[in-house]
């Protein structure tokens, strides 16, 4: 028997040799036993032990059949094909076309294995040519704890890549990528996208609409429509490059920064994050808005009705600092800062916010308004606490204007300037050192119609200011002041404004988009006539 195989193995060898087709594309085969099929005299049945070879590739199987013509060859049971040292798939049934040099093989456990890459499918066809397995049938790849899965996909064995569509979801030990289309090399281990995709961690959940995530160095780069959720915060941005390890953002384009421990969002052109240090600062149209803790409803944040507990902060570049329990712990804003909440305004060139004791510092040529009125000194700092304003202190130079009509003002300057409040209302004001005033006299008719009869100007050491319903009600002076009243058709006009009288309603915002708009500033001169 043993010699009859070796004879037969002899003669097919021989017929093989003796074929017209060029020899180097002819498969070339062993087998323990072989016979023509009674019905097809191209094709050789073989059994025991089949092997086949084809420039450079091997193939085993149980039992095959082999069309000398068409140069195809088709196996059955434990199939293995070795298409290079590092590269085998392995299934059930084959069919190989020596012409075309493609593989199809099929059953229930095809698997491909190539290196540390294993992708199994119930289906999959291999292009010699071009190296690419195709699969059409529902694919799952393990590579060193990482898993593909997807419903169809090709596989690139020569660049080690993969190209996945339909239900694609990509895992490891740390994370889950979930698209419909992705690009996943095996070599960088970089997963490239253009459709929605998400990416899960324990910590962390990504969108995006086009981008790529390295997950070895857990770093997403994402240029459509582009989200982070990390903990508290979320941002959306249009373009955005984010590593989950140091939790370091850079977001581009349409930013949206909400901090949902805090209720602050922050709007920009560009932002950066940087949860290690617990910083994060916003530049190009930054604006922060920072929403009452008691009115903080879906409709604020979602809407642009503005809430009266919202304060909206614009500067051209803003920093945010948390403590380790991600609380806010401080707020620095920098270069042509405003400020708006309905009940007052304020502008500097710098201003910082500490929450642990809630202090608003204002730096270089600061101001505020609220109502008719104007508030400025060199330096400002006002103190809050649960319930409002409790404490304000104007440093130096401090100016006080409540704006009557076009051409009266009164007035209240001094060195520097305290201001006490109770429940967020002011109740008495101290100026401090070298103080001055003009304030006009009014008389009130029984029908509630004020009419001004006379001006108020001088001079004292000291002056306090006692407040009814947030307006001055009553000024008392201290360290022999001295003081003249004057009719209003008496008075001389340059008594009429202290020196240094600015009135500032140009930089004064409004509405709450009015902290973007940056007027030439000038000083507004009153009209020298007297109505």
């Amino acid at each position: 028997m043993k010699i009859s195989c070796l004879k037969c193995v002899f003669l097919l060898a021989l017929l093989c040799l003796c074929s017209p087709v060029v020899s180097q594309k002819l498969i070339t085969y062993e087998a323990g036993m072989g016979t023509r099929d009674p019905y097809d005299s191209d094709v050789w049945i073989l059994y025991q032990k089949v092997k086949a070879k084809h420039e450079g590739m091997t193939l085993y199987a149980d039992s095959a059949l082999l069309n000398q013509v068409r140069n195809d060859l088709t196996a059955f049971g434990h199939v293995k094909i070795v298409l290079s040292d590092t590269t085998t798939i392995f299934g059930d049934q084959l069919y190989y076309d020596g012409e075309t040099r493609v593989l199809d093989i099929w059953d229930d456990t095809v698997r491909m294995v190539d290196g540390k890459t294993i992708l199994k499918s119930d289906h999959i066809t291999y292009d010699r040519f071009s190296s690419i397995a195709e699969y059409s049938t529902w694919g799952i790849t393990t590579n060193q704890g990482r898993k593909l899965v997807s419903r169809r996909g090709y596989y690139n064995a020569d660049f080690k890549v993969f190209d996945i569509y339909d239900s694609v979801v990509l895992t490891d030990t740390n994370m889950m990528l979930t698209t419909d289309t992705l690009v996943y090399s095996m070599r960088t281990h970089l997963a490239e996208f253009w459709s929605p995709t998400h990416v899960y961690t324990d910590s962390t959940t990504m969108y995006s609409e086009q981008g790529t995530y390295n997950t070895d160095l857990r770093y997403a780069h994402s240029v459509k429509s582009s989200e982070v959720h990390h903990g508290e915060k979320h941002i959306t941005c249009d373009t955005l490059d984010y590593y989950e390890k140091t939790e370091f953002g850079q977001a581009r384009g349409h930013v949206v920064l909400y901090d949902t421990v805090n209720d602050i969002i922050s709007t920009s052109k560009y932002a950066e994050t940087n949860q290690s240090t617990r910083t994060s600062f916003v530049t190009d149209s930054a604006l922060i808005r920072i929403i009452s803790r008691h009115d903080n409803d879906t409709n604020e944040r979602n809407s642009s009705n503005t809430n009266p507990d919202t304060l909206y902060i614009h500067a051209d570049t803003i920093f945010l600092t948390n403590d380790s329990l991600r609380h806010l712990e401080s707020i620095n804003a920098f270069r042509s800062v405003k400020m708006f909440r309905k009940d007052a305004q304020g502008a500097c060139d710098s201003a910082y916010y500490t929450a642990i004791d809630s202090t608003l510092r204002m730096f270089f040529n600061p101001v505020l308004w609220y109502d008719d009125y104007q508030a400025s000194a060199d330096t400002i700092v006002l103190l809050h606490d649960s319930t409002g304003a409790k404490h304000a202190y104007f440093n130096s130079n401090s100016f006080f204007i409540e704006k009557l009509d076009a051409q009266r003002y009164n007035q209240i300057k001094g060195r520097n300037t305290e201001v006490y409040f109770s429940k967020g209302e002011p109740t008495y004001s101290d100026i401090l050192g070298n103080s001055e005033m003009v304030y006009y006299i009014t008389d009130e008719d029984q029908y509630g119609n004020i009419t001004l009869i006379g001006v108020n100007v001088g001079i004292g050491s000291n002056m306090r200011i006692y407040f009814a319903d947030r307006a001055p009600d009553r000024i008392v002076t201290q360290g022999n002041p001295d003081m003249h009243t004057y009719p209003l058709d008496k008075i001389e006009e340059e008594k009429k404004f202290l020196n240094h009288f600015e009135w500032r309603d140009a930089e004064r915002p409004y509405r709450p988009m009015d902290v973007f708009i940056k007027p030439s500033i000038t000083i507004e001169q009153p009209s020298t006539k007297d109505n």
